[in-house]
């Protein structure tokens, strides 16, 4: 069986009992077949974490995440952190990306004059504003630059499931695409290899919510087993949990991050 374009139009056709054909329009009966199939085949597509590499330093990296599959790599524009890259070294990363791989550039309180600049010599498809920008400034600095952007939430002992929804609805409504629910620390923006309650992570957000923060093979397949959190979800980040030291990747630790999570949705 094959559907495209199911949310349109169906322009295929559905071999059932080799009499049943949709082209270009379908009637109700049609339709409620359809959603029978749909609803019994296999949950994969649907469920299906997206998955964020983030800290790429060097280019054989890259290469090993992008041909393991991710949805997404991260290039961290602070200077302070373990993973920074200038210019220079994002604009020759970033050809190496596919065409359909999201490059999205962190930035922790960076000036609308230095994100402008960055933005002009490097290609990036969102920007993620990870430091203490207020939603107005998140909004304010992506259209100057007219990218798309996510906000990171660092997740504190004293935040409840409460306090984090109505943190994302203020972000929602100054148009963020999604936020990342980070663990909080004093010291760092990012980062610290520590994982936070997830109990915390709450229902029914109006953004799509990516989960990191100590994430590691060993753990991911706890996310995907967990089928409550699943619900709240839409993707993972992971950093510190896929390196050998802190900036330089280690391919056996990303090849088991990604089949883990492809094992499983088998």
């Amino acid at each position: 069986m094959k559907i495209t374009n199911f949310f349109g139009k169906i322009w295929t056709c559905l071999p059932i009992n080799d009499t049943l054909k949709c082209d270009n329009k379908c009637d109700n009966a049609t339709y409620s077949i359809i959603l029978v199939i749909l609803d019994n085949m296999t949950q994969k597509s649907f469920n299906q974490l997206a998955v964020k590499f983030c800290g790429f330093t060097c280019a054989d990296d890259l290469h090993t995440a992008t041909a393991l599959g991710v949805d997404a790599v991260g290039l961290v524009f602070y200077l302070p952190s373990p993973r920074f890259v200038d210019v220079d070294t994002a604009k020759m990363l970033s050809l190496i990306v596919p065409a359909f791989t999201t490059i999205v550039a962190l930035v922790v309180n960076m000036g609308q004059d230095e994100l402008t600049n960055l933005t002009k010599q490097v290609s990036l498809d969102i920007i993620q504003f990870h430091g203490d920008e207020t939603p107005a400034r998140c909004q304010k600095l992506a259209s100057v630059v007219n990218k798309r952007w996510i906000k990171a939430i660092r997740v504190k002992h004293n935040d409840t499931a409460a306090s984090i929804l109505n943190q994302i609805n203020e972000f929602k409504s100054w148009g963020a695409s999604g936020v990342i629910l980070d663990t909080f620390s004093d010291s760092a923006y990012g980062g610290t290899g520590h994982l936070f309650d997830w109990n915390k992570i709450p229902n029914h957000s109006p953004l799509p919510i990516y989960l990191a923060g100590g994430l590691t093979p060993d753990n991911v397949g706890d996310i995907l087993s967990n089928q409550s959190l699943m619900a709240k979800i839409k993707g993972v980040d992971v950093s510190g949990g896929i390196e050998k030291e802190k900036g330089v990747k280690c391919g056996r630790r990303m090849w088991a991050f990604m089949n883990n999570i492809n094992n499983v949705h088998r």
